[in-house]
């Protein structure tokens, strides 16, 4: 039982009434049975047990303080709200007064008209309670205020990403997994005994705990084996990422000559590892090759040449996919130009897609990077988007509708009666909106009939020999096996290619990429070897994962004549990945910056063409999907302004700032930005953001990383 089992009529306080969840208990103190530790509770047979549930039980078994982690922010904020309204309470009054101080202390500085942005008061709630969110779309302060009561004890539960895991002293007496995979950013995947390794090596708080305790929740589909692999598993394997860049080139070619440049990456431990995994390849390539031979052997018809009809069939296939490509890029051309005359009022039937049914419009922005986008309201009174991409075909305009004004759609009531008056004018309309858009617009006419080269082709198929075949469809079945053991072959025989010598050959691809863009030059008295010109010295003071894109926007003057706010916003482009693909970048008034992130973006496309022909992987686009949010913020607005309008998470603004800044200070030695890189670091390090860098700098001094 919990040490301070006691003291939890105490600790309820302002929280009076019964819990949502747990036990109930007799004057006498006794337990009826049901509730938490009674009835259906969860486990590997029921449904898994609720938060709340969870860290009443832990409490209960004196395992709190506890970090309970889970694999996404929303996660990590709906367990909070989950607790406030099960009323948990996991503090006393005397815990409560220590922290509601250290509160008022560290959130002193937090101004008044940003307070509800941050979300402050759900913060001091549960905060005030004993329990709190930490992942990385929080406010560092607001991380930080975290980490400093949990490493007091105040706090007793923290739900966090596994950011948590990394680099941060919070160690806890039980460390709680929700699941046993997470999402990699491409798919869900199980956890590897290195990743439970690292989550669970907070368990257990030295000289105060003999022993730590990693939990996992169960549920329907709980692997009891996989967890004991995981926990028991202690080699972990280890997977070079280095690869050569653009700046890495030009620092290599400053420092050594051309031969040494080569060496040094064809002893890297990464080029070690891809050597090495070349010997299984090459014996699995032997065992396709004699495989390709035997199905070779096989494929044999007395009527003709097999191969020969199945070459034409495949080409008759390769002809009916380029129609129909051409196809659907004419679609795309025609939903391009439907989606930009569209008019507000219209009501309209959507294709199918990312978004289906009917819709009326509430306003087009034609002047969007990437074609024009629509604002739609739903038959249910939501807000959707509609861009060229959303959709297979244009849509079809069926009716209008007469409007609120724009700003009354702010209203939620409004929206849904706006979507109540969508119904009723729809009323005799065919429910399948896309049944509509086919009998009104359809799609671009296939061509597959009329085009010559197929008619050819599907004459010559008749007119081959082996079509008379009575054996055809098991001669095909042969050829097929053989095919697919050849592509196999050919694939593995690619991968050995590739991976002798990979990271040289692939510095080769770039040399060759930034002699053609005037980065290096050739030098020697035979001028075999390689030296970087004023603009690859340019280039090798930029360390960014867009830095060749960056030095073609400086070589050709895209961002000259910028004020301060505007290279910020300009640079926020150049660092920014947008982490969702649904949201267009909202339009900057100022004319300047939208010359400068369209020539930007005309830039990068000419230099993917560039690296396409190099075989190098693509350096993507600028991403101007906050850069209006950095305007604003480097022209002065405070916090709660500069994200009005935008779902951006405070503490991934903050972030990206520190990137900006970054950015920016590299440019502060260029002959025409600099005076203005240094206007614009001073708009952008301000208020919180300076706040945060002033205390990621002190923190990181205190523990010795830095000479203050």
């Amino acid at each position: 039982g919990s040490p301070r089992g006691e003291q939890r009529g105490d600790r309820r306080g302002e929280h009076e009434g019964p819990r949502h969840h747990g036990p109930s208990s007799g004057r006498d103190g006794s337990r009826h049975e049901g509730g938490r530790h009674g009835g259906s509770r969860g486990g590997a047979g029921g449904r898994p047990m609720r938060r709340p549930e969870v860290v009443e039980l832990l409490d209960d078994a004196a395992l709190l303080p506890a970090i309970m982690f889970i694999f996404s922010r929303a996660g990590c904020e709906g367990a909070v709200q989950q607790c406030a309204r099960a009323r948990l309470r996991l503090t006393d009054d005397l815990e409560r007064g220590e922290i509601r101080a250290v509160l008022d202390e560290r959130l002193a500085e937090i101004g008044v008209e940003d307070e509800e942005v941050l979300g402050l008061h759900a913060f001091r709630r549960a905060v005030l309670d004993g329990y709190a969110a930490h992942h990385a779309g929080m406010l560092p302060l607001l991380k930080t205020v975290v980490e400093e009561l949990f490493a007091r004890g105040l706090l007793k539960v923290v739900f966090a990403t596994e950011t948590l895991a990394l680099g941060i002293n919070m160690p806890a007496r039980s460390v709680v997994l929700e699941k046993l995979v997470k999402f990699n950013g491409v798919e869900h995947a199980d956890l590897t005994p290195g990743e439970y390794t690292q989550l669970t090596g907070r368990a257990g708080r030295r000289g105060i705990d003999t022993e730590g305790h990693a939990v996992i929740v169960g549920g329907p589909r709980f692997d009891a084996p996989a967890a004991a692999s995981l926990a028991s598993r202690r080699t972990y394997p280890l997977r070079s990422a280095f690869r050569p860049t653009p700046n890495m080139a030009v620092n290599l070619l400053d420092r050594f000559d051309l031969s040494r440049a080569r060496e040094t990456l064809e002893t890297s431990f990464a080029q070690f590892q891809a050597d090495r995994s070349v010997v299984g390849l090459a014996r699995r390539a032997r065992e396709l090759e004699d495989t390709v031979e035997d199905y070779r052997a096989a494929v044999t018809c007395e009527r003709g040449d097999l191969l020969e009809y199945a070459g034409i069939q495949e080409a008759i296939s390769a002809r009916e996919k380029e129609l129909s490509q051409a196809r659907a890029a004419a679609d795309r051309d025609r939903t391009r130009s439907v989606l930009g005359d569209l008019r507000r009022g219209e009501i309209i039937a959507l294709p199918g897609g990312k978004r289906r049914g009917y819709a009326v419009v509430l306003d087009v922005d034609r002047h969007v990077l990437g074609g024009p986008q629509v604002h739609l309201l739903d038959t249910e009174g939501r807000r959707r988007s509609l861009r060229p991409g959303d959709a297979p075909s244009p849509p079809a305009v069926i009716d209008t509708l007469r409007l609120p004004r724009p700003e009354a759609l702010g209203s939620g009531k409004v929206r849904k009666d706006t979507a109540s008056a969508l119904r009723q004018r729809l009323a005799g309309q065919d429910d399948d909106a896309r049944r509509e858009v086919r009998r009104r617009a359809g799609r671009t006419p296939s061509t597959a009939a009329q085009d010559p080269r197929l008619q050819e082709l599907r004459a010559q198929l008749a007119e081959h020999p082996c079509a008379a075949c009575p054996e055809l469809e098991s001669h095909l079945r042969w050829v097929g096996r053989w095919r697919k053991s050849r592509g196999e072959l050919e694939g593995v025989q690619r991968r050995i290619s590739g991976r002798t010598s990979s990271l040289a050959r692939r510095f080769d691809r770039l040399t060759d990429l930034l002699l053609e863009l005037g980065y290096l030059e050739h030098a020697g008295e035979d001028g075999e070897e390689l030296v970087p010109t004023a603009s690859g010295m340019r280039l090798r003071r930029l360390f960014s994962d867009r830095d060749l894109l960056i030095a073609e926007c400086l070589e050709h003057g895209a961002w000259d004549g910028l004020e301060a706010a505007g290279l910020a916003a300009v640079v926020s482009a150049a660092v920014h990945e947008t982490r969702r693909d649904d949201r267009a970048p909202e339009l900057i008034a100022d004319p300047a910056v939208g010359a400068a992130l369209e020539a930007s973006s005309r830039i990068a496309a000419e230099l993917q063409s560039a690296e396409a022909r190099h075989g190098i992987d693509p350096t993507l686009p600028p991403d101007p999907a906050i850069a209006a949010i950095v305007h604003r913020w480097a022209r002065g607005a405070h916090l709660a302004a500069a994200l009005e309008g935008n779902d951006l998470p405070p503490g991934d603004f903050v972030r990206h700032c520190r990137q900006v800044i970054d950015l920016l200070d590299q440019l502060t030695a260029d002959e025409r930005l600099g005076r203005t890189a240094r206007a614009a670091i001073d708009g952008v390090r301000r208020g919180l953001v300076a706040q945060e860098i002033g205390r990621s700098a002190f923190s990181q001094g205190e523990r010795g990383g830095w000479d203050v």
